[in-house]
């Protein structure tokens, strides 16, 4: 090479390298003035934006490219502190002070405190998901879009989400003027996307310390996050005991957000959730804890003004049994609630085996083949109760059947069988339902007044359904949403026989389902004869003070045998079924029927003579009054005379509707 072409591109490169180092030098001179113009730019973006001052106490360089704040605060105008934190150490883009700017790529935020309050309609953290201010005049008919409200929610929390950071030692607290919630994590980290966590949360009494890890696109608004229990206790759900007088625990979680939608003012999101270990406990579920070892729920949910829905794409599975759920609730202008519940084929053995542990005892170990199928709908416009709809099949294949039993044999009422009575959950008394007993009666040794009246009362169509009565059950749904508590169950003789025979006395969501898959069991598959079912059905049910079946009750008010017991005696008998404790309020103190007692009379009377049950001189002839003997005698003609209340309404609700 040229010696002087040599020389000129040393020069050349000598004076590159000296202008570098210049700038350089002066950028390293000028790096605090970008550093505050950095942070002025940013508390002018932050304060224009939210009605809230950013304090950031002071800001330096402690080596060539990371940066220490201390002293940040952000307060709220006239409104209690919502965050401050000691210090934020940060690592910083050389490029972007070339650029004149600071850009942080990475910060570690010690001692950092987030501080929610709300007093009354007040809070410190509300303009945070608040729209801007519209022009356009607000229709104040419309009701709160709950949609629109999560949508806001969802995109404050992605958008504010850092590529990388690591808080140490980040509090959070909630409190109002009747919930305090405290949250403390030893450490968050973020780091390109994935989050990794230990949080402590103490809420209503209830300490959940767990595990968190999880990864977060902030763009695509996806995260999965898996919890982890790193106690004993598990993690358990506040409120649900203050509220509900019920719990919630679980071992694991995995819970993701795969899709968000905002369109026409309805949001949907999708997801799945995975639960493991989960123990529920309420006395309207169950006696005693519910364990589901497997859950999980692929979702499609949408909210909406005045509207929420669960998409029928949404599947549940409980175990191994799957089902696809669709729900729905809108509250304006009339409250509608739907749901249904459809699953495709599943093994019989997978559907047994997928029952919560101890929650059905009965069914416990039932082994058997072929498959099940089942579908549900449900319909109600609360302004139009009369249109309630509902629907309810479960199908089986044509080679399934039960191979053994397990926990109980349902069988065993095709012979003699010792059968216990509870109140309470407490044994009264015991006794063998069979020949052995001296006061079990054959069906054909019973009167058939009192058998014809009971099937007119109780369940009309007993010798023709297969264990359910739908449109008495629906009528049963109106009359409890119009009463607004369970005042009717639409029970057929079936469902009293299993109830009475398998099932305690309480009135949990565990038993009716129990009761109606064994009236399943047994009404499909052909287990017991009807003639037998309410052979036994007239054989244990209560007719009063330690009187169950229809030969100690015939003796009890009548001193005769079931078979002497005329028309007149067996629809006495038939009427105090519903509420046979109550067998007293039927008299007057001289041992007469009261007066009401007289259009019971005539009501289930009409009805056997339309039925062709009694005859027209039958019917001529009855008379509202019996005479009593026996035991019974002794402890109603002895009572003092008092007003009774008036029970006819409650007579009447168990009476099928249809019947007329």
């Amino acid at each position: 090479m040229d010696r002087r072409l040599k020389n000129k591109i040393l020069i050349w490169g000598g004076s590159l390298l000296a202008f570098v180092l210049v700038v350089v030098v002066l950028l390293f001179s000028f790096r605090s003035r970008v550093l505050q113009y950095t942070i002025e730019r940013v508390i002018t973006k932050v304060e224009n934006k939210y009605p809230a001052d950013l304090n950031i106490g002071n800001a330096e360089f402690v080596t060539w490219n990371s940066v220490v704040l201390n002293d940040i605060s952000f307060v709220p105008h006239n409104l209690d502190t919502l965050f401050t934190t000691d210090s934020v150490h940060a690592t910083v883009s050389f490029r972007s002070i070339f650029k004149g700017r600071v850009v942080f790529k990475r910060l570690q935020v010690s001692n950092g405190y987030l501080t929610a309050r709300k007093n009354g309609e007040e809070t410190n953290f509300g303009f945070l998901f608040k729209k801007a201010e519209s022009t356009q005049p607000v229709d104040t008919t419309k009701g709160r879009n709950y949609g629109a409200l999560l949508n806001r929610v969802i995109e404050t929390a992605f958008d504010n989400v850092p590529d990388q950071v690591d808080f140490r030692n980040l509090n959070a607290s909630y409190q109002s003027t009747n919930r305090i919630i405290t949250v403390a994590m030893p450490y968050l980290r973020i780091n390109d996307g994935n989050v990794e966590s230990q949080v402590s949360i103490l809420a209503d009494s209830v300490e959940n310390n767990m595990r968190v890890r999880g990864t977060i696109d902030p763009g695509d608004y996806n995260i999965k996050a898996s919890l982890y229990a790193f106690d004993k206790k598990g993690i358990r759900l506040p409120y649900v005991k203050k509220k509900f007088d019920g719990e919630v625990a679980f071992d694991t979680l995995h819970l993701s957000l795969t899709d968000k939608r905002y369109r026409n003012e309805k949001l949907t999101v999708r997801g799945r959730a995975m639960v493991n270990n989960l123990v529920l406990n309420h006395e309207k579920l169950n006696d005693e804890d519910i364990l589901v070892k497997e859950s999980a729920v692929d979702y499609v949910v949408s909210l909406g003004e005045n509207l929420f829905e669960v998409d029928s794409a949404t599947e549940v599975r409980v175990n191994r049994a799957k089902a696809n759920i669709y729900a729905a609730y809108q509250n304006k202008p009339s409250k509608i609630y739907d749901l249904q519940v459809k699953t495709e084929s599943v093994p019989a053995n997978d559907f047994f085996g997928s029952l919560p542990a101890g929650l059905f005892e009965n069914l416990d170990g039932i082994k058997a083949q072929g498959e099940l199928k089942y579908k549900m709908k449900f319909h109600v416009n609360m302004d139009s109760l009369k249109q309630v709809v509902f629907n309810s099949d479960l199908d089986a294949s044509e080679d399934f059947k039960i191979l053994s039993w397990g926990n109980t044999n349902i069988q065993k009422i095709n012979g003699s069988f010792v059968h216990t009575v509870y109140e309470y959950g407490k044994p009264v008394r015991t006794f063998t339902v069979g020949p052995a007993n001296a006061f079990y009666s054959p069906i054909n040794e019973i009167s058939k007044y009192l058998r014809n009246a009971i099937l007119t009362a109780e369940d009309a169509g007993f010798y023709s359904h297969k264990g359910f009565h739908e449109e008495a059950f629906r009528q049963a749904i109106i009359k409890n949403l119009e009463e607004g508590e369970f005042a009717r169950g639409g029970s057929t003789i079936s469902m009293q026989l299993v109830k009475n025979v398998f099932l305690s006395r309480k009135k949990t969501v565990a038993r009716k389902v129990e009761e109606a898959i064994i009236v399943w069991l047994i009404e499909n598959q052909n287990l017991v004869s009807k003639n037998r079912m309410f052979e036994v059905y007239l054989n244990i049910i209560e007719w009063g003070p330690n009187v169950y079946g229809a030969k100690d009750a015939s003796r009890f008010y009548f001193g005769k045998q079931p078979s002497e017991l005329n028309l007149a005696e067996a629809i006495f008998l038939t009427s105090i079924i519903p509420s046979p404790k109550r067998y007293r309020s039927s008299f007057d103190s001289h041992g007469n029927l009261r007066s009401h007692k007289g259009y019971y009379y005539r009501l289930i009377g009409g009805i056997m003579r339309r039925r062709g049950l009694i005859t027209e001189e039958e019917y001529q002839n009855l008379y509202p009054n019996v005479t009593l003997y026996g035991r019974a005698r002794d402890l109603i003609v002895t009572a003092p005379d008092t007003v009774a209340e008036d029970t006819t309404q409650f007579e009447l609700e168990t009476i099928d509707l249809l019947d007329f």
